[in-house]
């Protein structure tokens, strides 16, 4: 999986030194070439433009239904349930079915998991919470929809196991891990507490033979005080996640509410993030890192995050557009390396980069020098700056 690059460490350095030292005047050279690239030329629209995402997609799931109870699960909070919960989808027939999760709270083994089956919901009620059991393992994960396709999962709670895990090494224990998988469908629930990432959704695989997850929806989700991300990206093709939080992520880096970055593993393409709040995670707000391609950010709030609100590396075609970034740590929005095509449009983007002010015991509202909200680097091409909002100049 993913960890923080050389590049993003040198990166946010050069953003506490230079930057600082440079003041105001390394904004607006920024937003001077920002200008001048819109002047030279019309930025491409991205292909995640076309209207594929919907927020009550279709998925097939089969006509029977279990109650996770009559397959032995107990949900008393003391009783390892994951062999009740496993029967109970390993019974179900070949056309699939839902299994019905009452209220309790039910402990789950990460290591042996819930494994999903295609064309099968898992529906919770709001009271049933799913908690995983300690474990040393560096890689663990409550629910594994792992090459699967028409899949739901939707109600309830999910817990890590983060404050009471038995190592210190390692960064993938995961509340939901979607690989390989099409037509799946996460919502009305929450994440949280899980010692890496509350979500990940990715391939198996690698480059030319990496099966990506595709048509992935992720609605009124709350992803909350995970340790290493809110929400991770792999290789994708067609993710929307709409009207979800991603919040408070701390304990190993990068620390980032949402995090594209899909390596050397493969690319990651027409991903939307639509309505949803990216607050207050130790890392970014959202990162997008080389190989992404087709990256909405929209009508969203990305505040008081301790890195960048929305940092881009060598990505092409990403819109960030009508969204509220504010009281981020470095800057708000920041295009770096070769990132290209790519637009940062009528959004509210103030007050950010206070790390310095709190630095010096000021207030962000008092501000001392010149306002650090975009950043558009040098080697950046095709970037269309316009319409925004930014911190009132002192």
């Amino acid at each position: 999986m993913q960890t923080m690059t050389d590049q993003k460490k040198r990166d946010t350095a050069l953003v506490d030194t230079h930057s600082a030292r440079r003041g105001n005047t390394h904004v607006r050279r920024s937003l001077g070439l920002a200008a001048a690239s819109l002047a030279l030329c019309l930025v491409a629209v991205p292909a995640s433009a076309s209207n594929w995402w919907s927020t009550t997609p279709s998925v097939s799931i089969g006509s029977k239904t279990i109650n996770v109870r009559n397959a032995g699960a107990k949900g008393d909070g003391r009783h390892d349930d994951t062999r009740a919960f496993q029967a109970a989808i390993n019974s179900l027939p070949s056309s699939g079915g839902t299994i019905t999760v009452p209220a309790g709270t039910y402990m789950i083994d990460a290591l042996r998991s819930i494994n999903l089956r295609s064309h099968v919901r898992l529906k919770m009620s709001s009271g049933a919470k799913l908690v995983a059991i300690p474990n040393s393992s560096q890689r663990s994960y409550v629910i594994k929809a792992w090459k699967v396709n028409n899949v739901e999962i939707s109600g309830g709670a999910i817990v890590g196991e983060r404050a009471k895990h038995r190592g210190s090494s390692g960064e993938w224990g995961f509340g939901i891990d979607i690989l390989a998988s099409s037509k799946v469908y996460v919502h009305d629930l929450k994440v949280s507490d899980c010692w890496g990432d509350g979500l990940y959704i990715g391939a198996m695989g690698k480059g030319s033979r990496a099966v990506k997850s595709t048509d992935v929806t992720v609605r009124n989700v709350v992803s909350n005080n995970n340790r290493r991300q809110g929400l991770s990206f792999g290789p994708v093709q067609r993710v929307y996640v709409v009207n979800s939080t991603f919040s408070n992520t701390h304990g190993t880096k990068p620390e980032a509410g949402i995090d594209i970055e899909p390596s050397t593993q493969g690319s990651a393409a027409n991903i939307r993030i639509e309505g949803s709040h990216v607050t207050g995670n130790a890392g970014s707000g959202i990162e997008v890192q080389p190989h992404v391609s087709g990256v909405v950010v929209t009508s969203s709030t990305i505040k008081g995050n301790k890195g960048f609100g929305v940092y881009t590396n060598a990505a092409s075609n990403v819109s960030i557009a009508n969204n509220s970034i504010t009281e981020n740590w470095l800057f708000g929005v920041a295009m770096r390396s070769t990132t290209h095509d790519s637009k940062i449009n009528n959004n509210k983007i103030t007050y950010n980069s206070t790390r310095g002010f709190y630095a010096h015991h000021k207030s962000i509202y008092t501000l001392v020098s010149g306002p650090r909200d975009v950043e558009v680097m040098k080697s950046t091409r095709n970037i269309q700056v316009s319409g925004n909002t930014i911190s009132p100049k002192p």
